[in-house]
């Protein structure tokens, strides 16, 4: 069986979305989904940066809400819609995100890793004057802070991010360079019962493999990892399921049996 559900997408309630929730949806359903997840962005506390609006990732989670209500209604018995937020973690945002979780009934809580130290790695600027492997170094450094400050969510997402922004990306880039960092997040994340994401979006933005690459992915379930779920990161509807097939592919070839959705925080596992 083929992955039907993608549990990455952003709508025009991203600050980086523009899409309406309603055609994402109908997207969704041309593309095979059976269940979707948005995961919107929220992001507090995001630096400014030049020719951006202040707090460009805020989330209006009420007026998100109840959009989404409406468009569930408008596709019930063809997809199931789930309620998620993707959370830009840093270190001193922990007990506000604690906060707002419990502020309401999410479905799904990806946990990212956006902001390092003050700085997007998204911006040439976070790699200038220094090498690339520092950089990213210091990257999952913060991504293992970030999980040791705040655990109340499902899966971590795009686990190498860094990776799609960096001068050379993923071409000097192997689980093996980083692996005593990487082991030191990935233990965290089986021993505080967390999952890890398959993010198809490195593929679409030219990465030989999905965010974390299969080697991280193979590290996790070795580790005792089990719940894995799958995302395009899509923005626009175009992209919603990319390359999923090849997703499913990765994840029984790392030893995954089974990809997981979530209603209400609990997981469900489906079949590959």
């Amino acid at each position: 069986m083929a992955v039907r559900s993608d549990y990455h997408m952003h709508s025009w309630h991203s600050g980086d979305g523009n899409t309406p929730v309603t055609q994402m949806a109908c997207q969704a359903l041309r593309a095979g989904m059976e269940q979707i997840c948005f995961t919107e962005h929220q992001d507090f506390d995001y630096p400014q940066i030049p020719d951006m609006p202040p707090e460009p990732f805020l989330l209006d989670t009420g007026a998100y809400f109840q959009d989404l209500r409406r468009c569930r209604k408008q596709y019930e018995d063809r997809i199931r819609i789930c309620f998620g937020v993707e959370l830009g973690l840093q270190p001193h945002l922990a007990e506000r995100h604690r906060q707002y979780v419990r502020s309401y009934a999410f479905d799904f809580v990806i946990a990212s890793s956006h902001i390092c130290h003050g700085r997007d790695p998204y911006y040439a600027s976070f790699y200038e004057g220094r090498e690339e492997e520092e950089a990213y170094l210091e990257y999952f450094e913060s991504v293992l802070e970030n999980i040791r400050c705040f655990q109340d969510f499902d899966v971590y997402g795009h686990l190498d991010y860094v990776v799609r922004c960096g001068p050379c990306r993923d071409r000097e880039y192997s689980y093996k360079k980083y692996r005593d960092i990487l082991d030191q997040i990935l233990l965290l994340l089986v021993q505080s019962g967390k999952g890890l994401e398959l993010n198809t979006g490195g593929l679409k933005y030219g990465l030989q493999e999905p965010n974390p690459c299969s080697a991280v992915l193979r590290r996790y379930r070795a580790l005792g990892g089990e719940t894995v779920t799958v995302g395009s990161d899509a923005h626009a509807p175009e992209f919603i399921g990319y390359a999923f097939d090849r997703a499913a592919e990765i994840l029984k070839d790392c030893g995954f049996s089974y990809y997981a959705t979530f209603q209400e925080r609990v997981p469900k596992y489906h079949k590959l």
